[in-house]
């Protein structure tokens, strides 16, 4: 995939994620507006990215450390940066939203994995998300387990499931007696 890369967001990419993800959740009543968008980003710019594909914009990723069985509220904006007891903890994966042109082609699993190695990297010992619009299903083949019993902001709607991941650390080399996993693919 040479033709596909993820960066950090630019300030020229805010029409087309705001456009993208109003597109995504406006008509299932989700859609949080360019500055609730914007805070998030604000909060924690090192965990967000964009997905260039095909010499285009492909998609984006919100994410920011977040207290474990939290997640932000759909209504409000971030306040400001993350607070310092929050980072080296969870990881919550806010947004993961790929263009309708660049669908069917594995690049949501492969930012997914990318915010992975960005969180082994910081620290982060669990990933968390809000699965919306039945994506519970999709979200479980990638090792993450439903935590029904985690309450949700009413801005998520009644069928959100909250879901959480430990973070495995990287494997950096094998030792005696250990043999190599296989990359789900």
């Amino acid at each position: 995939m040479t033709d596909t890369r993820i960066r950090r967001f630019r300030e020229e990419d805010w029409d087309e994620v705001v456009e993208l993800e109003e597109r995504a959740y406006a008509a299932s009543g989700l859609s949080e507006g360019r500055e609730a968008l914007r805070s998030r980003h604000r909060a924690s710019p090192s965990t967000c990215f964009v997905l260039e594909h095909a010499g285009g914009f492909g998609g984006y990723l919100l994410a920011l450390p977040y207290p474990l069985f939290r997640c932000p509220d759909l209504s409000l904006a971030e306040d400001g940066a993350v607070q310092e007891s929050n980072r080296g903890s969870n990881l919550h994966t806010h947004d993961l939203v790929i263009a309708e042109r660049a669908r069917g082609r594995g690049l949501a699993r492969r930012m997914q994995r990318h915010l992975e190695e960005t969180g082994r990297a910081a620290h982060h010992r669990t990933l968390s998300l809000v699965a919306v619009r039945g994506s519970e299903v999709l979200w479980s083949r990638l090792g993450y387990r439903a935590r029904p019993e985690v309450g949700l902001p009413a801005s998520y709607g009644a069928e959100a499931v909250y879901m959480a991941k430990p973070l495995e650390p990287a494997v950096t080399g094998l030792t005696l007696g250990s043999s190599p996993r296989a990359e789900v693919g």
